[in-house]
């Protein structure tokens, strides 16, 4: 997890938000534990409490159990629940930016699938050219043996 906060939500909540991505991403799966508590404050330097509380919202959504004197496990069914969710809030919160973004500037379906495309092709030709100039110019040096001059050795031998 990322260790810094930002002060658009509390604590809690950006607690809960990556419990959720690491569950999306897969690093959480289900039946896994949950860090402990007392772990995670004090990795965090954050409250108990706020963990407590974080961690408590992921049990109201029914993604996390408690299991008495064992801690807490992901629920079977989190990620598709997860998964379903955040499609909606992401085609209910973002996408209608996103699409309007898109209309403002007149961009096609087959500009945009393209589009990751070409960047990535970008991105090689650009990478390709800097190792390039990086080979060239260290052709152009001289080597390290070449460029220093012998060294001597100041300790006399013999004394």
């Amino acid at each position: 997890m990322d260790r810094e906060w930002n002060d658009s939500q509390p604590i809690y909540r950006q607690l809960r938000d990556r419990v959720v991505a690491m569950i999306l991403d897969g690093v959480l799966k289900e039946g896994d534990a949950l860090p402990s508590v007392r772990n995670v404050a004090a990795e965090y330097r954050v409250n108990p409490l706020t963990v407590l509380k974080g961690y408590q919202q992921l049990v109201d959504e029914g993604l996390v159990e408690t299991r008495r004197g064992r801690g807490m496990f992901i629920n079977a069914g989190a990620h598709d629940l997860l998964l379903q969710g955040e499609r909606q809030k992401f085609l209910g919160e973002e996408w209608p930016r996103v699409h309007a973004t898109i209309q403002r500037l007149g961009l096609r379906a087959k500009e945009l699938l393209n589009g990751a495309n070409a960047r990535s092709s970008a991105d090689d030709s650009h990478e390709k050219l800097a190792v390039s100039n990086a080979e060239s110019s260290k052709a152009a040096e001289p080597d390290d043996a070449q460029a220093k001059p012998a060294e001597s050795n100041p300790r006399k031998e013999g004394h």
